[in-house]
Protein backbone atom coordinates (compact mmCIF):
# COMPACT_ATOMS: atom_id res chain seq x y z
CA UNK A 1 0.00 0.00 0.00
CA UNK A 2 1.17 3.54 -0.75
CA UNK A 3 -1.13 5.67 1.41
CA UNK A 4 0.18 8.03 4.06
CA UNK A 5 0.91 6.81 7.57
CA UNK A 6 0.21 8.49 10.94
CA UNK A 7 2.44 11.43 11.79
CA UNK A 8 4.88 11.01 14.66
CA UNK A 9 3.77 13.19 17.63
CA UNK A 10 7.12 15.03 17.61
CA UNK A 11 6.20 16.76 14.37
CA UNK A 12 2.60 17.70 15.06
CA UNK A 13 3.66 21.35 15.64
CA UNK A 14 4.71 21.65 11.98
CA UNK A 15 1.14 21.82 10.65
CA UNK A 16 1.43 25.52 9.68
CA UNK A 17 3.08 26.58 6.43
CA UNK A 18 3.73 29.97 4.82
CA UNK A 19 0.43 31.81 4.21
CA UNK A 20 -0.27 32.15 0.49
CA UNK A 21 -3.46 32.87 -1.48
CA UNK A 22 -5.80 29.92 -1.11
CA UNK A 23 -6.17 29.54 -4.87
CA UNK A 24 -2.42 28.94 -5.19
CA UNK A 25 -2.84 25.61 -3.41
CA UNK A 26 -5.74 24.72 -5.69
CA UNK A 27 -3.71 25.59 -8.78
CA UNK A 28 -0.73 23.64 -7.41
CA UNK A 29 -2.91 20.55 -7.01
CA UNK A 30 -4.34 20.90 -10.53
CA UNK A 31 -0.80 21.27 -11.87
CA UNK A 32 0.30 18.22 -9.87
CA UNK A 33 -2.43 16.03 -11.34
CA UNK A 34 -1.92 17.28 -14.90
CA UNK A 35 1.88 16.93 -14.85
CA UNK A 36 1.83 13.56 -13.04
CA UNK A 37 -0.70 12.03 -15.43
CA UNK A 38 1.17 13.37 -18.46
CA UNK A 39 4.53 12.17 -17.14
CA UNK A 40 3.21 8.68 -16.34
CA UNK A 41 1.58 8.32 -19.78
CA UNK A 42 4.50 9.73 -21.80
CA UNK A 43 7.11 7.70 -19.94
CA UNK A 44 5.08 4.47 -19.82
CA UNK A 45 7.22 2.72 -22.49
CA UNK A 46 10.39 3.69 -20.56
CA UNK A 47 8.86 2.43 -17.32
CA UNK A 48 7.90 -0.91 -18.88
CA UNK A 49 11.40 -1.42 -20.30
CA UNK A 50 12.96 -0.40 -16.97
CA UNK A 51 10.76 -2.79 -15.00
CA UNK A 52 11.56 -5.74 -17.26
CA UNK A 53 15.28 -4.91 -17.29
CA UNK A 54 15.43 -4.69 -13.48
CA UNK A 55 13.83 -8.13 -13.12
CA UNK A 56 16.33 -9.58 -15.61
CA UNK A 57 19.41 -8.28 -13.76
CA UNK A 58 18.17 -8.60 -10.19
CA UNK A 59 15.56 -11.08 -8.92
CA UNK A 60 12.62 -9.52 -7.11
CA UNK A 61 10.03 -6.83 -7.71
CA UNK A 62 11.14 -3.97 -9.99
CA UNK A 63 9.33 -1.56 -7.67
CA UNK A 64 10.40 -0.53 -4.21
CA UNK A 65 8.32 1.03 -1.44
CA UNK A 66 10.34 3.08 1.02
CA UNK A 67 9.04 4.91 4.09
CA UNK A 68 9.67 8.66 3.82
CA UNK A 69 8.60 11.68 5.85
CA UNK A 70 6.22 14.17 4.27
CA UNK A 71 4.27 17.26 5.21
CA UNK A 72 3.70 17.80 8.94
CA UNK A 73 5.99 14.84 9.65
CA UNK A 74 3.45 12.40 8.25
CA UNK A 75 5.16 9.27 7.01
CA UNK A 76 4.22 7.68 3.71
CA UNK A 77 5.50 4.94 1.43
CA UNK A 78 7.25 6.37 -1.62
CA UNK A 79 7.22 4.31 -4.80
CA UNK A 80 10.43 3.99 -6.83
CA UNK A 81 12.04 1.66 -9.32
CA UNK A 82 14.43 -0.57 -7.40
CA UNK A 83 18.08 0.36 -7.99
CA UNK A 84 19.63 -1.98 -5.42
CA UNK A 85 19.65 -5.71 -4.88
CA UNK A 86 16.70 -6.93 -2.84
CA UNK A 87 17.17 -6.25 0.87
CA UNK A 88 20.06 -3.82 0.32
CA UNK A 89 18.20 -1.05 2.18
CA UNK A 90 18.72 -3.03 5.38
CA UNK A 91 22.46 -2.27 5.07
CA UNK A 92 21.89 1.50 5.16
CA UNK A 93 23.72 2.07 8.46
CA UNK A 94 26.58 -0.22 7.42
CA UNK A 95 27.28 2.06 4.45
CA UNK A 96 27.97 5.14 6.60
CA UNK A 97 31.79 4.81 6.34
CA UNK A 98 31.45 5.18 2.53
CA UNK A 99 29.30 8.32 2.68
CA UNK A 100 30.53 11.07 0.33
CA UNK A 101 28.39 13.98 1.54
CA UNK A 102 27.94 15.91 4.77
CA UNK A 103 24.87 16.08 6.99
CA UNK A 104 22.53 13.24 7.97
CA UNK A 105 22.02 12.00 4.41
CA UNK A 106 23.80 9.07 2.76
CA UNK A 107 25.08 9.46 -0.80
CA UNK A 108 27.63 7.10 -2.37
CA UNK A 109 28.63 7.58 -6.01
CA UNK A 110 29.45 3.91 -6.60
CA UNK A 111 27.24 2.33 -3.99
CA UNK A 112 28.16 -1.39 -3.76
CA UNK A 113 24.51 -2.25 -3.13
CA UNK A 114 23.43 -1.16 -6.63
CA UNK A 115 22.43 -3.84 -9.11
CA UNK A 116 23.78 -3.79 -12.69
CA UNK A 117 21.33 -1.11 -13.87
CA UNK A 118 21.12 0.86 -10.63
CA UNK A 119 23.61 3.58 -11.52
CA UNK A 120 21.98 4.19 -14.92
CA UNK A 121 18.50 4.40 -13.42
CA UNK A 122 19.70 6.96 -10.89
CA UNK A 123 21.78 9.02 -13.30
CA UNK A 124 18.80 9.34 -15.67
CA UNK A 125 16.28 9.74 -12.79
CA UNK A 126 14.22 6.91 -14.29
CA UNK A 127 14.09 5.37 -10.81
CA UNK A 128 11.98 8.33 -9.67
CA UNK A 129 9.27 8.05 -12.33
CA UNK A 130 6.95 6.04 -10.00
CA UNK A 131 7.03 9.05 -7.63
CA UNK A 132 4.29 10.50 -9.84
CA UNK A 133 1.92 7.85 -8.44
CA UNK A 134 2.52 9.38 -5.00
CA UNK A 135 1.71 12.78 -6.52
CA UNK A 136 -1.66 11.50 -7.79
CA UNK A 137 -2.36 10.08 -4.33
CA UNK A 138 -1.78 13.54 -2.86
CA UNK A 139 1.11 12.70 -0.51
CA UNK A 140 3.66 14.35 -2.79
CA UNK A 141 3.70 17.34 -5.10
CA UNK A 142 5.54 17.69 -8.39
CA UNK A 143 7.60 20.51 -6.85
CA UNK A 144 8.74 20.54 -3.24
CA UNK A 145 11.66 19.44 -1.02
CA UNK A 146 12.71 15.87 -1.65
CA UNK A 147 11.18 13.55 1.01
CA UNK A 148 13.69 12.51 3.68
CA UNK A 149 14.10 9.19 5.46
CA UNK A 150 12.87 9.01 9.08
CA UNK A 151 16.47 8.33 10.19
CA UNK A 152 17.54 11.62 8.59
CA UNK A 153 14.75 13.64 10.21
CA UNK A 154 15.91 12.43 13.63
CA UNK A 155 19.02 14.60 13.16
CA UNK A 156 17.29 17.69 11.76
CA UNK A 157 17.66 21.08 13.40
CA UNK A 158 14.91 23.73 13.30
CA UNK A 159 15.97 25.00 9.89
CA UNK A 160 15.89 21.55 8.30
CA UNK A 161 12.56 20.71 9.95
CA UNK A 162 10.96 23.55 7.98
CA UNK A 163 11.14 21.23 4.97
CA UNK A 164 8.24 19.36 6.54
CA UNK A 165 5.86 22.35 6.36
CA UNK A 166 5.10 21.64 2.69
CA UNK A 167 4.46 18.50 0.65
CA UNK A 168 7.63 16.78 -0.55
CA UNK A 169 8.24 16.92 -4.28
CA UNK A 170 9.51 14.94 -7.24
CA UNK A 171 11.73 17.88 -8.14
CA UNK A 172 12.95 21.02 -6.40
CA UNK A 173 15.56 23.79 -6.44
CA UNK A 174 18.13 21.31 -5.07
CA UNK A 175 17.31 18.90 -7.89
CA UNK A 176 18.13 21.49 -10.58
CA UNK A 177 21.11 23.05 -8.82
CA UNK A 178 23.59 20.22 -8.56
CA UNK A 179 21.87 17.73 -6.24
CA UNK A 180 24.55 15.70 -4.46
CA UNK A 181 27.31 18.09 -5.54
CA UNK A 182 26.05 20.76 -3.12
CA UNK A 183 26.58 20.73 0.64
CA UNK A 184 23.82 19.78 3.07
CA UNK A 185 23.70 23.38 4.34
CA UNK A 186 23.22 24.70 0.81
CA UNK A 187 20.54 22.06 0.22
CA UNK A 188 18.62 23.28 3.27
CA UNK A 189 19.11 26.88 2.07
CA UNK A 190 17.53 26.05 -1.27
CA UNK A 191 14.59 24.24 0.34
CA UNK A 192 13.94 27.11 2.72
CA UNK A 193 14.20 29.59 -0.15
CA UNK A 194 11.52 27.61 -1.97
CA UNK A 195 9.26 27.50 1.10
CA UNK A 196 9.61 31.25 1.62
CA UNK A 197 9.19 32.41 -1.97
CA UNK A 198 7.34 29.82 -4.09
CA UNK A 199 4.61 30.85 -6.50
CA UNK A 200 2.70 28.82 -9.11
CA UNK A 201 4.88 30.43 -11.79
CA UNK A 202 8.05 29.46 -9.94
CA UNK A 203 6.81 25.87 -9.81
CA UNK A 204 6.46 25.87 -13.61
CA UNK A 205 9.98 27.27 -13.97
CA UNK A 206 11.36 24.49 -11.75
CA UNK A 207 9.45 21.83 -13.70
CA UNK A 208 10.84 23.16 -17.00
CA UNK A 209 14.33 23.49 -15.48
CA UNK A 210 14.22 19.85 -14.37
CA UNK A 211 14.37 18.58 -17.96
CA UNK A 212 17.90 19.83 -18.77
CA UNK A 213 19.02 18.97 -15.23
CA UNK A 214 17.95 15.35 -15.76
CA UNK A 215 19.68 15.26 -19.15
CA UNK A 216 22.93 16.53 -17.61
CA UNK A 217 22.62 14.11 -14.69
CA UNK A 218 24.85 16.30 -12.54
CA UNK A 219 24.99 15.02 -8.97
CA UNK A 220 22.53 12.18 -9.63
CA UNK A 221 23.73 9.22 -7.58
Amino acid sequence: MIESLPAPPIHQELSKSRPVPHWWWGLKRVTDIAVALTALIVTLPISIVAAVAIVLVSPGSPLFLQTRVGRDGRMFRMLKFRTMDAGAHLLHDDMRPLNEVDGPVLKIRNDPRLHALGAILRRTSIDELPNFVNVLLGVMSVVGPRPPLPSEVEHYDARALRRLTVKPGVTCLWQINGRSTVSFDRWMELDNLYIDTWTPLDDLKIIIGTIPAVVRGNGAH
